[in-house]
């Protein structure tokens, strides 16, 4: 089992005990933030989702600055002061009673986390031979989910006591729990700043390369499968479907243990560009079949028939998805220059930012509204930009390079 679920010792198994430590605090925050704030806070949900869509577009542009800033200043000690911050502004949520103070917390705690999920990244470089670093990544994710489903439990348990005392303990364990990862990464080796740049050079290189930039809008429209099984799926259940409203948990479930299992044996055959490319075109494939079977889901018949086609609609994207996430973690690094890159993994993940902010309204206007016609256009979009991802990589390749 150690060898199975396991990354080798030293800098991976450090790395992965940091990721676990602050996403049981993550996973237990998820379950219970929504009705924190609702109920012991009193902002209303059109509030907080305004709070939280500026909050991450903020993040998203602060993550290139704060990458450029762990090259400068070296990844290690970037990351710990970014773990801080995020332990410093989960704790603030414990003290906010307006939505003035909510919005102020929100931004430190996005801009912390995007800003430390590029300067994770950059160590994880520095630490990890480029060979080895997407079976790091695949082993870091199955570790990611271990803990939000471990989290997601002890939230559950907040939500049935259902006292503010025990969602205050929830925020607290969050904070807590990023004090730890900032412990671990302090144990980890320093990695050396890159060089002063040269008279002239751009101070942020990455917002002038044109390819990266094409690859990394790719990248953010494959991503938009994300709000997929936390919103468009469950109200697709429930409005459009005659299947039982228990199979929305069922299938959270389902993908949260498939990645658990599967995406290291998934990213293992990922060791190139061109392996990414055909990992890319894949997840496309597999993920457009998925969008089919999803809507067929909402076609007359009985409601057991609809519930087999959800659980294989599910089944389908997480297999999408572990394709998707190893293809992208091989192009993200292998394009990027060694001495900046915090800052292109800072520009490359703002995908997940983009895909939060943006990928709710348009996936809930494009299901909900056009219905088949939506998941059909939806699956369309989703192969073309896997499909796209070959030129516009090799665009990238050509003009810099495999750099890293």
């Amino acid at each position: 089992m150690t060898i199975r679920f396991l990354p080798a010792p030293g800098a991976p198994r450090r790395l992965a005990a940091a990721q676990l430590s602050n996403s049981v605090g993550d996973g237990a925050y998820y379950v219970c933030s929504a009705l924190y704030f609702t109920g012991v806070v009193g902002l209303s949900p059109a509030r907080i989702g305004l709070g939280l869509t500026l909050a991450w577009a903020v993040g998203s542009v602060a993550g290139v600055p704060l990458g450029a800033l762990a090259d400068r200043r070296g990844p290690r000690g970037t990351s710990v002061l970014l773990a801080l911050a995020t332990a410093a502004s989960v704790a603030s949520f414990l003290f906010v009673r307006s939505f003035g103070a909510f919005l102020c917390a929100a931004v430190l705690y996005a801009v912390s986390q995007c800003g430390l999920a590029a300067a994770r990244q950059a160590l994880l470089a520095g630490l990890v031979a480029p060979a080895e670093r997407t079976g790091v990544l695949a082993h870091l994710q199955s570790t990611l989910n271990a803990g939000l489903a471990l989290g997601a439990a002890l939230g559950g348990l907040a939500l049935g006591a259902g006292t503010e005392g025990a969602y205050l303990v929830v925020f607290a364990l969050d904070a807590v729990s990023f004090l730890v990862c900032a412990a671990l990464l302090l144990g980890l080796p320093a990695v050396a700043p890159v060089p002063e740049r040269a008279a002239g050079e751009p101070r942020l290189a990455v917002l002038r390369d044109r390819p990266y930039a094409l690859v990394t809008l790719l990248n953010a429209v494959l991503l938009l499968r994300m709000p997929l099984l936390s919103l468009a799926i469950p109200l697709w259940i429930v409005e459009r479907t005659h299947a039982p409203g228990w199979l929305v948990s069922a299938l959270f479930v389902l993908n949260t243990l498939a990645v658990m299992l599967f995406q290291v044996r998934t990213a293992r055959p990922v060791t190139d560009l061109v392996s990414a490319g055909r990992a890319l075109r894949l997840s496309g494939l597999v993920m457009a079949l998925s969008c089919a079977v999803f809507a067929a889901a909402a076609l007359p018949g009985a409601g057991w028939a609809a519930g087999a086609l959800l659980v294989a609609g599910a089944a389908l994207q997480a297999d999408a998805e572990m394709r998707q996430s190893a293809g992208s973690w091989q192009i993200g690094f292998s394009l990027a220059p060694a001495e900046r890159m915090g800052q292109y993994q800072g520009f490359f993940g703002t995908g997940v930012p983009v895909a939060r902010t943006l990928g709710p309204m348009l996936l809930t206007a494009l299901l909900l509204l056009w219905g088949i016609p939506g998941w059909l256009l939806l699956g369309a979009l989703l192969l073309g930009a896997s499909y796209a991802m070959g030129p516009a990589v090799r665009w990238a390749h050509s003009a810099g390079g495999v750099r890293a």
